[in-house]
């Protein structure tokens, strides 16, 4: 078989130093949306070095997202890589992460949970400084086929939305070039990018990264309620529910609770269809 769930789990975490700099970091606000207005103050913080804050969902790229891809090659995981999904994402934050940095990534499989017709591999991400532990990361990637060992379901991780209006609802746009600005923070993944790959996969014109659909949700949610604040926030998790395209429109919808923020996010342009859900934003 080729996910050995046992061997996978007890197998030796990868190592690996990474480094970035205030360019990568520009490079990934820009590539998640931020900049509109260029001159505008509150966009300033994430695309001017003189003022420049790192959005916690930058963990998911930082040293090119190489932890990820090294997950899926330990040992125990040999799978093929058209039938993988990125099912979710979630990221703790122990301090904010410094415009710049190096630090030392530990990544393993933490659990692999058997969903009958597909294996969960949770890839779990730890990065540390000089100064101590940076951020954990849980990437929950589905690889169709491969359930059916008689493992554990593992968690569900559903949440329904609260049974109220949201508090409030904000409408970011995704610009036409999204794709191709993001990719270059490491994703280069041809399904977002190229037409004739992205209808191999069933899709009449590239897609969105989900995790720029997810850096984007949690771009808007700091600048709608944590007041622009990005070191405030102190875990964010989502499930990856659908696609989103370049040139649509992401619908965000917020509810507040007790240091902790809701989301879910649709596409209005296709009838509201899910995007992100499950998504739980908390802070400080």
């Amino acid at each position: 078989m080729p996910i050995d769930p046992v061997q996978a789990v007890a197998a030796e975490p990868r190592t690996a130093e990474i480094a970035w700099g205030h360019r990568d970091v520009q490079l990934y606000h820009l590539g998640i949306g931020a900049g509109v207005p260029a001159t505008d103050p509150r966009e300033l913080r994430y695309t001017l070095e003189s003022r420049l804050q790192v959005l916690p969902s930058f963990a998911t790229v930082a040293g090119a997202g190489t932890a990820t891809a090294g997950g899926l090659a330990l040992p125990g995981i040999d799978v093929d890589l058209a039938h993988v999904l990125h099912g979710g994402q979630r990221i703790e934050v122990h301090r904010p992460i410094p415009v710049a940095g190096r630090a030392r990534t530990t990544a393993k499989v933490a659990a692999v949970h058997d969903k009958t017709k597909a294996a969960v591999v949770v890839l779990r991400t730890e990065a540390a400084d000089a100064d101590g532990p940076l951020w954990t990361s849980d990437a929950q990637v589905f690889v169709r086929g491969e359930g059916g060992f008689g493992g554990e379901r593992g968690p569900s991780g559903r949440l329904p939305d609260p049974a109220r209006e949201p508090d409030r609802t904000v409408d970011r746009p995704v610009r036409e070039d999204q794709a191709l600005l993001y990719r270059l923070s490491g994703d280069w993944n041809p399904l977002h990018a190229d037409p004739e790959f992205a209808a191999l996969a069933g899709f009449d014109r590239p897609i969105l990264h989900g995790l720029c659909s997810y850096g984007m949700t949690l771009k808007a949610v700091v600048d709608t309620l944590l007041g622009g604040d990005a070191s405030r926030v102190t875990r964010y998790a989502a499930r990856f529910a659908g696609v989103a395209f370049p040139g649509e429109t992401l619908r965000v919808r917020m509810w507040q609770e007790p240091r902790r923020v809701r989301a879910a996010v649709s596409a209005p342009e296709r009838a509201e269809a899910p995007v992100l859900a499950d998504t739980v934003i908390d802070h400080s």
